[in-house]
């Protein structure tokens, strides 16, 4: 890294230590980034009959909006993220954005299913590079004292817009159609087009003599023992979350899908605020404690399934101990990989969507074979899984104690 870059970045990083505060602005730009993301990737979802009546075709072929975003982040996240990391920061991040404006405003105005589609394919390319970027944007900005605390506030949006956003979002579709709920999203977006434009910090990217190869990152110690456990966590996590609505319905709780969701999307943002609090300072432990917490709510859910007192515990559990997952998981990769953080970024958003994938084939395969009552077991075994993996990698990925 030359002299300019290294005056760039510890100037940074130098006056927010001076004053002992987030850089709040540019990190809830981020959060808001986020935000955008996840409300563009599961809007959808909640629509699906009303697009499905504008547009004239199937609910099934609707669907394919949800399926076309999650493909293009799996296919651009390694290869785009790598190729981007000589970019400047703020650059790169304007870039995503204004693609997300493009492709949200093609979906509300286009009255093809086709255009629709590619919209949605390219949306999610935006979403892939985004996630390979944001955790290694935010940490820049701040000391290491304040690394993970920074990830912590950037990566607020993504729960926030899974609690509030998408219900929010939803209701509005239905109420005004569901091309309002994508013009809103675009409207969003260029706000924060200007709020970036205006107070985020710009960054170099990585020079040429630091770019280490996929498989290079791939193999530095500690990464593999992350995405291993990106794998184990999310799976789990959307065997459940993917066919809440049927386990529910199996234990008695069929009425009481929206309720159980907001329990788990209020508590999963206070799960993030804890995360941020003591990240910077018990990273491993909390891993621990979120994965026992988690195996914890599956014993619930295993031990408890008619009595309705213990579903509801388990799923504020669940909540607690997943909210802070990602921002968990990102610092502990990012502390593993080192310079090469945004390319290991990319390597956990591929991990993270496939274990999204696998956990809807691996629920329907459970509700085929056996019945909703298998799930918790289930979870409890990946989680224990998991769990030993985590302890085990006390010296690389989940250590102790971050070394910035």
């Amino acid at each position: 890294m030359n002299r300019s870059n290294k005056t760039e970045i510890s100037g940074t990083a130098a006056a927010n230590a001076d004053t002992g505060r987030l850089p709040w602005a540019a990190l809830l730009a981020l959060a808001m980034a986020a935000f955008i993301c996840i409300f563009t990737e599961t809007i959808p979802a909640g629509l699906l009959p009303q697009i499905s009546e504008g547009l004239a075709v199937s609910e099934g072929i609707a669907g394919q909006l949800v399926t076309l975003y999650a493909i293009g982040s799996v296919v651009a996240a390694i290869p785009l993220t790598t190729a981007t990391r000589g970019w400047r920061r703020k650059p790169l991040l304007l870039t995503i954005m204004i693609g997300f404006f493009l492709f949200n405003s093609a979906t509300a105005l286009s009255s093809n299913i086709a255009m629709m589609l590619i919209a949605r394919f390219f949306a999610g390319v935006c979403g892939g590079v985004l996630w390979g970027m944001a955790a290694g944007y935010a940490r820049r900005m701040v000391p290491d004292a304040l690394k993970g605390r920074a990830m912590a506030v950037a990566m607020v949006g993504a729960p926030v817009a899974m609690a509030l956003g998408v219900p929010a979002g939803t209701l509005l579709g239905t109420m005004t159609g569901w091309r309002a709920a994508f013009g809103v999203m675009s409207l969003l977006t260029l706000l924060l087009v200007a709020w970036i434009i205006w107070k985020m910090p710009d960054f170099a990217g990585q020079q040429a003599e630091k770019r280490l190869s996929l498989q290079k990152v791939f193999v530095i110690k500690g990464v593999r023992p992350v995405l291993a456990v990106v794998l184990i966590w999310v799976l789990a996590h959307n065997i459940l979350y993917t066919y809440i609505a049927p386990y529910l319905a199996g234990v008695g709780l069929a009425g009481r899908v929206d309720l159980i969701l907001l329990i788990f999307g209020l508590t999963s943002i206070a799960g993030i605020w804890i995360v941020g609090m003591y990240i910077d300072r018990k990273q491993r432990s909390l891993v621990l404690i979120s994965l026992a917490g988690f195996a914890l709510a599956s014993l619930l859910f295993g031990i408890g399934s008619n009595q309705p007192v213990f579903i509801y515990l388990a799923v504020a559990v669940w909540g607690l101990t997943f909210g802070g997952a990602g921002t968990l998981l990102q610092t502990a990769i990012a502390e593993a990989a080192g310079d090469s953080a945004d390319v290991a970024q990319s390597m956990l958003v591929t991990s993270w969507n496939l274990a999204i994938g696998a956990g809807g084939l691996a629920g329907a395969l459970l509700l085929e074979v056996m019945d909703v009552r298998s799930f918790p077991w289930v979870l409890l075994i990946l989680i224990l899984a998991a769990l030993l993996i985590t302890y085990q990698s006390k010296k690389y990925g989940f250590t102790a104690k971050q070394t910035g």
